[in-house]
């Protein structure tokens, strides 16, 4: 379903129920409580299932009919407990936690209910892509926390939670109404064909089929989109370090002249207020920086297991300091520091470990990030990278530019590398 369709029906769907989570939070019900409701609803259907079993025969589709109603009132409060969490003030982590994995375990049990039913009325077939399905939909819920686990958002795919509850609450209440007018034991027959094509359970087996195969390729589909994210992500966010093994060059004096052509880049907040900042990293079109600070302790010395700290100054959340994620940390904007002794250090990245770097002290006793910017050793202030178009996956990329110190003369020097 488009993204944007999506939002409007959960802003509409929200609309309608929003009068329901304020009742619930003025009986006094928390988010948990509503998330053990939705599964103690679960239970009720597989109840039901298995009652059509032991109670009913294979031609009275009525409790099937009865299942899906249950199932649909059950992913009602799927979402009146997020919403108790958001209009109450109620959220926390171990609520989104408890939430995710009662969903999972609501979503088993009614897989549960549905293979017994089927199975128990020699439906084997259908029970098979029941199981499938079950599969599928574990998998489309592991791929998205896995790779949420790795920085990655992967929400997409055609069969998602909700898409699935009202898939098999919808086809289960049509079954259960449609027995009722036509009989459950209905059969259609097509000349020369030996063996019937449809029959009144296929209105609820029909669909199990199609999520058995919907559910597996929205899964792969969004492993997929995370390996995607993981290969190009990282070579986009490795750019800015890859700077300094490039060609085509252009070098910037002191005087501000340039020796090539230079692309004009929009204003940047300049990160300040930061006493051992050793240079900073920007990019287009987004205003986060990251930063490269100096670990100092409480003591006022260098920490000389992890001589460098890395993280976010978020300018467009409000210049919120925050820690590089897994996959930045690891792959692309984080370091690699060793000690040769004697104060200094060799630094790396792990997005381009072939460039030497060095932190070391300056002869006025202050440390610097030491790299060459064109053929000077100087001391780095900043990275940036100019993107102009292109799509989030596979950006334009203009130039990357290095700027820093010449020791020897105190002037700026820049130096641009086109991809």
């Amino acid at each position: 379903m488009n993204k944007q369709w999506r939002d409007k029906l959960q802003q509409l769907i929200y609309l309608v129920i929003n009068p329901i989570v304020k009742g619930l939070i003025k009986m006094g019900l928390t988010p948990n409580a509503v998330t053990l409701i939705g599964f103690a609803l679960n239970i009720g259907v597989v109840i039901i299932f298995v009652s059509g079993v032991e109670e009913g025969h294979r031609g009275d589709l009525s409790y099937v009919g009865w299942a899906g109603a249950l199932t649909l009132f059950a992913g009602l409060f799927d979402m009146l407990d997020g919403q108790v969490a958001r209009l109450g003030n109620m959220g926390s982590r171990f609520g989104a936690l408890f939430d995710s994995v009662l969903d999972r375990y609501s979503e088993m049990v009614l897989f549960f209910g549905i293979c017994y039913y089927l199975i128990g009325h020699h439906y084997f077939l259908s029970s098979i892509f029941a199981f499938i399905a079950l599969i599928g939909s574990m998998m489309v819920s592991y791929t998205r926390a896995r790779a949420e686990g790795l920085g990655i958002e992967c929400k997409g795919g055609l069969m998602q939670r909700p898409e699935r509850v009202v898939i098999i609450s919808v086809s289960a209440i049509a079954c259960g109404i449609t027995a009722h007018y036509i009989g459950g034991d209905y059969k259609l027959f097509v000349p020369g064909i030996p063996f019937h094509i449809f029959e009144t359970i296929s209105i609820f087996t029909i669909p199990l089929f199609v999520m058995a195969i919907m559910t597996n390729v929205t899964a792969i589909g969004r492993l997929m989109d995370a390996k995607k994210a993981l290969s190009v992500g990282l070579v986009l966010l490795a750019l800015p370090l890859m700077t300094f093994a490039g060609h085509g060059n252009a070098t910037f004096t002191g005087d501000g002249k340039d020796t090539g052509k230079h692309i004009g880049e929009p204003v940047f907040p300049v990160p300040s207020n930061i006493p051992h900042m050793l240079f900073y990293m920007q990019r287009t079109p987004n205003i986060n920086t990251i930063i490269y600070d100096l670990n100092i302790q409480k003591d006022g010395t260098l920490d000389e297991d992890e001589p460098v700290s890395v993280y976010w100054m978020r300018y467009a959340d409000g210049g919120e300091k925050k820690d590089l994620n897994y996959i930045q940390r690891k792959f692309a904007y984080g370091i690699k520091v060793k000690s040769l002794g004697n104060d200094k250090y060799s630094v790396h990245s792990v997005a381009y470990a072939k460039k030497d770097m060095y932190l070391m002290k300056s002869p006025t006793g202050d440390y610097h990030i030491y790299a060459k910017i064109g053929n000077t050793m100087a001391i780095l202030n900043r990275i940036y990278l100019q993107i102009e178009g292109g799509s989030f996956w596979f950006p334009n990329v203009v130039y990357i530019e290095l700027k820093g110190i010449d020791p020897a003369s105190g002037k700026e020097i820049k130096e641009q590398i086109k991809p």
